[in-house]
């Protein structure tokens, strides 16, 4: 059974966490992969970025605390799903303006 990581509700999320999150490439590539699929839930491993299982781990862990993803802890392996309700309902406008650039 999928169990969810820790993450901030809609009303903790701060824009600066979100944006700081998606300064970095690898971050924003990763968000903008799930944005393309909204409805997806896709493995850590469906993202092909070229660093240490450690540091990616730590990519998908900042977009977490940010609010952007959602996690879900299966076994031996995560799955992601971007926020894209809670990230429109939270800062309307931010996703269309992000994934336009």
């Amino acid at each position: 059974m999928a169990e969810f990581l820790p993450e901030p509700r809609p009303d903790e999320m701060d824009l600066l966490m979100v944006l700081s999150a998606l300064a970095d490439p690898h971050r924003l590539r990763i968000a903008l992969a799930l944005a393309k699929a909204p409805d997806a839930v896709l493995p850590c491993t469906a993202f092909e970025l070229p660093v240490t299982k450690a540091t990616r781990t730590h990519h998908f862990r900042i977009l977490r605390e940010a609010g952007v993803i959602r996690q879900y802890d299966h076994g031996n392996g995560r799955s992601n799903q971007l926020r894209l309700a809670d990230l429109r309902q939270r800062f309307p406008g931010i996703l269309t303006t992000l994934l336009a650039g």
